[in-house]
């Protein structure tokens, strides 16, 4: 039997045709691994976008595709750079792109016939979920682009006639740290609801980062142009409340502005209105609310008018609002109208693998704010990481706060840290490290030393694996070593 013979593949030889495989290789890659890729031609019209682009037209607020391909690239994403390749001609071949849809990785690369002229670009979408090594460059260009918009914001402010051109969004979901599974979902959950007009109710333990998921949905939203309104319910005093949301008609108490004041419902109109707290609110108040809500109407004390609005309701609350409708202290009606999308904000001990992240961007907030902050082990890494943080993330700033304050040392190791831990009264937990071993007798000393240090590896091993709740990929960061030693030394037989 003759076998037939197989012709092995072999390259091109003439130069065009290498090209032209190169580039539709490297274009098959990138299809393949990019998480959206978008095209546009010599004029900067969108004239086609992939399968995995398709999923983020809804946060760039576009329910149909026909709405966003054939239109000019300027008008249906935010701040593309996408017409400079064109009008230049030079790639941009690594930038972050931050629009309402979230912040990105990006690459775009022009595109030539064969003159070698533009005509048209290939943008490419690397990272829509920037991984921990990247989170703190992304909440750092996130920071500084929101610092640009309150400037320019500020010096058009300066010719207004009305405060609402102050009251804007100062965060977007890229301030949202954290890639862990918990984080990315509740990322993703928030960014569905920015495209709805329904009520939000957001739950969660205090300093979760609520109000910054708050200014997130609104800044992601059609409403991103109109104001963002925040008033936080249980720091008003309840016979003021009233007064605060809904406005008062001139001269309507003692004491009272002689020219009127608008409420917080009438100031957030053509925006969002973030009811923080909400679970404090009294029920006399409730059942104003409730109706302001079902009429799309107030009425301001003293006054006999009643005023349309026009604002999108964003409620957050760290009380369990089921429990208070069942105990009579929240109206059931009204929970049943604020709870069309609850988001659960998770709490840090839950998403334990975003906390070196975190340290790092809120060590750099302090050093902006003028408290460098210190820097830590390994070990004083892992321990922080193992707290409860009843707190969360307002609680852990405050410990990073403490430790800059109070230890002389510009590096702090675990013994240190627990010592601030435990004056600064957070400390919940035993510490991530191991218990000090009692003191070995001498033929104890006397074993190889291959064995003693095995098993203060795997004593190390044991406690970065508690301190990120089995996360190894954490686990072989605290420890300064790979993923595959890590591997490796969990498969290594005991000493």
């Amino acid at each position: 039997m003759v076998t037939p013979s197989v012709r092995p593949f072999s390259l091109p030889r003439d130069a065009t045709r290498i090209l032209e495989l190169a580039a539709r290789s490297m274009f098959d890659l990138f299809a393949g691994a990019s998480e959206g890729m978008l095209l546009v031609d010599r004029e900067a019209r969108v004239v086609w976008i992939n399968d995995p682009y398709r999923r983020y037209l809804p946060a760039l607020g576009f329910a149909r595709e026909e709405d966003f391909v054939g239109h000019p690239v300027s008008s249906v994403v935010q701040n593309t750079q996408m017409h400079q390749v064109l009008k230049t001609g030079q790639p941009i071949l690594i930038d972050l792109l931050s629009n309402r849809a979230g912040t990105f990785v990006v690459s775009r690369i022009p595109l030539r016939d064969e003159a070698g002229e533009v005509i048209g670009a290939l943008g490419i979408v690397l990272f829509d979920q920037p991984t921990t090594t990247l989170q703190p460059l992304i909440a750092k260009f996130a920071r500084l682009q929101q610092e640009l918009d309150d400037a320019r914001r500020e010096l058009a402010a300066k010719d207004a006639t009305s405060p609402r051109h102050a009251r804007q969004s100062r965060y977007t979901f890229a301030s949202f740290i954290g890639s862990s599974p918990a984080a990315v979902e509740v990322k993703r959950q928030a960014r569905r609801a920015a495209q709805s007009a329904s009520p939000v109710l957001l739950l969660g333990e205090t300093g979760t980062g609520k109000e910054l998921l708050a200014h997130g949905i609104h800044a992601a939203s059609k409403r991103a142009g109109g104001p963002f309104v925040s008033i936080n319910i249980a720091a008003v005093p309840d016979t003021l409340l009233e007064a605060e949301f809904f406005g008062t008609a001139p001269g309507a108490y003692t004491g009272a502005d002689r020219k009127g004041r608008e409420g917080k419902f009438k100031l957030a109109d053509g925006g969002t209105l973030f009811l923080d707290e909400i679970g404090d609110m009294p029920l006399g108040v409730q059942a104003k609310l409730l109706r302001a809500l079902q009429e799309g109407e107030i009425e301001p004390l003293g006054s006999n008018r009643l005023l349309p609005f026009d604002a999108r309701i964003v409620a957050a609350t760290s009380r369990d609002l089921a429990a208070l409708v069942h105990e009579g202290r929240f109206r059931e009606d009204l929970y049943y109208r604020l709870n069309v999308l609850p988001i659960r904000v998770p709490p840090l001990r839950e998403r334990r693998s975003d906390i070196p992240a975190l340290i790092e961007v809120l060590g750099e907030d302090m050093a902006q704010r003028g408290t460098p902050p210190p820097e830590l082990t390994e070990g004083a890494l892992a321990l922080l990481a193992a707290q409860a943080w009843r707190g969360n993330i307002r609680e852990l700033r405050n410990v990073l706060e403490q430790a800059a304050l109070r230890s002389d040392a510009d590096r702090l190791d675990a013994a240190q840290m627990e010592a601030v831990l435990r004056q600064s009264g957070v400390a919940q937990v035993a510490p991530a490290l191991p218990p000090p071993a009692p003191a070995p007798d001498a033929s104890a000393l006397l074993r190889p030393l291959h064995e003693q240090v095995a098993e203060l590896e795997q004593r190390a091993i044991d406690a970065a694996l508690k301190a990120t709740a089995g996360n190894k990929l954490a686990a072989a960061r605290l420890l300064g070593i790979s993923r595959a030693t890590l591997y490796e030394r969990l498969r290594a037989p005991p000493a």
